[in-house]
């Protein structure tokens, strides 16, 4: 019998997709669930794949991996998709489809398969990683196959095979959730027009019953990696572990947004990333301090080429690693700490300290120094508008020729 790796979630989707697979391929069904930080026990996943006809379950805890290897990388490099979007799941999926081929290399597997629907990125996510570690692997993807075209009929279908599933035809959002951020869709958020309801929040209370005091904290930096917080030093997941609980307890961190999907269409999401929010701002005042604008700037730019990148499921390409070395490059200097305030959703850097600032007191002082003359600008003022007062000159010259 032909064998199969499933990227197994214990969701709605992945639920029954087993069955489906045994039913339409044959397959035995080797059900693979990655803990990336989800916050849940996964030994009762491992029993439910078993009781759906799996015939064999990996879980396996890559959650320092996930943080250290795919959520630093794009915090450093400061990677926002459309301004908005901290890459939650996009960062997750690549991480968890390269072990999926690991493992059907060792179970001998000729598939692999997950729940991705048609319309999503996920789909390219998991798929393009396949291509770039064993483009020999069939990779099934049910979504674009079976005859169940809604939600309410995968409910219907996991019902009548006697499968539990977390989601009701009442509540029916999508989910997906790691120790960088919880994602919302569906339902009524479908619409634009609808607000997200309190009730929805996981990770992050409403801002408005968030403490009526502000919080301060301070985070340490190392070659744009965080290490410490409040002065304490601590290992990646602890950190982001704590700094969750902060945020979330704060309001911080929610992001409702219209965003473009990789395959064209527009879709709507509510994001929940506390503590990736304290990371993204802490870390970015840093870099204002620690790089040169030229740097800075270019930075800047690529951090959107990168993101995209990241969104479109580009993990392992060549593009990607080129700007990674940038991205080190730049990181070189940015150690330090930065002290930021959380106050009822607001997240904002108010002071920040580095032995590699490029901040110099004395320079920046409206009082006497002796570093600067301010004679020096009248005759910087005169080469850098050099071009402007030619071409001015020109024109004159050429008005009054006629």
């Amino acid at each position: 019998m032909a064998k199969v790796v499933l990227a197994y979630s214990g969701g709605l989707d992945t639920s029954i997709i087993i069955p489906w697979l045994k039913e339409n391929y044959g397959y035995e069904v080797i059900a693979f669930c990655a803990n990336v930080g989800q916050g849940e026990d996964l030994e009762p996943i491992r029993e439910k794949a078993l009781r759906s006809g799996a015939s064999k379950v990996y879980v396996e805890d890559l959650v320092e991996e996930f943080v250290t290897d795919y959520v630093f990388p794009v915090l450093k490099a400061g990677a926002v998709y459309e301004k908005k979007y901290l890459l939650g799941t996009s960062i997750a999926r690549p991480l968890i489809a390269k072990r999926m081929v690991e493992i059907a290399e060792q179970e001998g597997a000729t598939a692999i398969c997950h729940g991705a629907t048609g319309k999503g990125n996920d789909q390219v996510r998991f798929e393009l990683t396949v291509k770039a570690f064993n483009p020999s692997l069939k990779v099934i993807a049910p979504w674009r196959e079976w005859t169940i075209s809604s939600r309410e009929e995968a409910i219907d279908y996991a019902m009548a095979h006697g499968i539990e599933v977390p989601v009701t035809k009442e509540k029916i959002y999508s989910c997906d959730q790691n120790l960088w951020h919880i994602s919302h869709e569906g339902g009524d958020l479908e619409d634009p027009w609808n607000e997200p309801q309190d009730h929805l929040y996981t990770l992050t209370v409403p801002p408005e019953e968030a403490p009526d005091q502000p919080v301060y904290i301070v985070i340490g930096f190392h070659s744009g990696i965080p290490t410490s917080l409040n002065g304490q030093e601590m290992g990646p997941v602890q950190l982001l572990t704590e700094l969750n609980r902060l945020g979330g307890a704060n309001g911080v961190g929610i992001v409702s947004m219209v965003e473009n999907r990789l395959v064209g269409m527009k879709s709507r999401g509510v994001y929940e990333t506390p503590g990736g929010t304290i990371l993204f701002v802490a870390h970015d005042e840093l870099e204002r301090l620690t790089l040169d604008r030229r740097t800075l700037q270019m930075k800047e730019q690529l951090a959107s080429k990168y993101a995209e990148l990241v969104y479109d499921g580009n993990w392992f390409s060549t593009l990607k690693q080129a700007l990674d070395a940038f991205v080190d490059v730049t990181q070189q200097t940015v150690s330090g700490e930065v002290k930021v305030k959380l106050y009822k959703g607001s997240c904002a850097a108010v002071a920040a300290r580095s032995p590699y600032s490029l901040y110099d007191e004395e320079l920046a002082t409206f009082g006497a120094d002796e570093i600067f003359s301010h004679k020096d600008a009248e005759g910087f003022i005169n080469l850098f508008g050099l071009p402007l007062k030619v071409r001015a000159l020109m024109d004159k010259k050429r008005a009054g020729e006629k």
